[in-house]
């Protein structure tokens, strides 16, 4: 080897063009700026499809992954979605067929609605079956027509289906005493208890009365929210100035006149209970028929809105009931009827 070849060093790399070099960089910037920008538009996407995330089914998820695919990529999407890539595309290979669905249970549903306003809201779900196959020929299952009759809101508004509650025995039974010997010759020998629901567009309001078998007289009335217990017993607090020796108080087998507390109530004020036969609703038929004549007079005609009007209407017609309702051949109110047996002077109270 010779020794000019060995004191030879590489050649040294050009300098590169300040503007070549320049342009490079501004191309990374612009790079990193995009980047930057996507970044901030994909955790804009991702916090609003995160909003309410856990409450929402996979049907509900892919709607917005195809919204925002042309933005996002689809695996981050359905990774921070939790649901799988296969079912997304799954879901939209078939979009064609659900818009098709879709667009069959629109027309199927407008058909319907034309049906229950025809029918005024009458009709249950079967006998829409029968008037879409009579009227178009149009055979739907009662299932689907049920579904769309919930989706659409157009059920009937006639009576529907109690719900079933569990029965438990009653706790204290007693003997019909009364046995539908409704007549009486003086005031406060026969009593008759009930509740009623009054139904307004703020709730149902519960009415519990006292009615005198003697002269129809309202002795006393309470109103609440609930039919509980404690309704009753205000009730008979309210009375208790009107009692006397041998009183007999009659009520049906409902559970508050079988609680524990309405026995320790009838034994505190020295009342004979008497409670109608199971299934008999004629033995308390005195109370049945001022509820009767309450709702027909003036609860029907005048339709509370709202619980307080309910408890102004119900008070109002009481004190008329009592006091300017006539009743009978001797043509007197209750409490006329009722002074006239004490041979006091007829006088409403101030």
């Amino acid at each position: 080897m010779h020794r000019n070849d060995q004191n030879t060093f590489p050649a040294p790399k050009p300098f590169p063009n300040p503007s070549q070099l320049i342009g490079e960089l501004q191309q990374k910037l612009r790079e990193q700026q995009q980047q930057i920008s996507r970044l901030q538009k994909h955790n804009l996407i991702l916090e609003h499809l995160t909003t309410n995330l856990e409450t929402l089914r996979p049907s509900q998820k892919y709607p917005m992954i195809q919204k925002y695919s042309s933005q996002m990529p689809v695996k981050e999407l359905c990774r921070y979605l939790k649901v799988s890539r296969s079912g997304y595309y799954y879901w939209l290979s078939h979009s064609g067929e659900r818009s098709q669905r879709d667009r069959m249970e629109q027309t199927v549903g407008g058909l319907i609605q034309e049906c229950q306003r025809k029918s005024d809201k009458t009709y249950g779900y079967r006998r829409v079956c029968s008037w879409l196959k009579r009227e178009y020929g149009v055979r739907v299952g009662q299932k689907k027509v049920l579904r769309l009759m919930n989706k659409y809101g157009l059920l009937s508004e006639t009576r529907r289906k109690r719900p079933a509650y569990l029965k438990h025995p009653p706790q204290n039974l007693f003997e019909n005493v009364l046995s539908r010997n409704f007549c009486t010759s003086a005031p406060n020998q026969k009593w008759c208890t009930d509740i009623t629901c009054v139904h307004t567009k703020k709730g149902i309001l519960y009415l519990s009365v006292v009615k005198d078998l003697y002269d129809n007289f309202i002795v006393a009335f309470e109103t609440g929210t609930s039919q509980d217990n404690a309704l009753v017993l205000r009730t008979l607090k309210k009375a208790r100035k009107e009692m006397s020796e041998g009183l007999v108080l009659h009520s049906d087998q409902g559970f508050p006149y079988t609680s524990q507390e309405y026995l320790l109530q009838t034994r505190e004020y020295q009342i004979i209970p008497s409670m109608s036969e199971p299934g008999s609703p004629l033995d308390n038929a005195c109370a049945e028929n001022f509820f009767g004549t309450l709702k027909s007079e003036c609860l029907y005609r005048h339709h509370p809105q709202s619980l307080s009007d309910a408890r102004t209407l119900i008070e109002t017609y009481i004190y008329f009931y009592n006091y300017q309702r006539v009743q009978g051949k001797d043509m007197l109110t209750p409490f006329e009827k009722r002074q006239q047996y004490q041979l006091l002077p007829v006088t409403e109270p101030v």
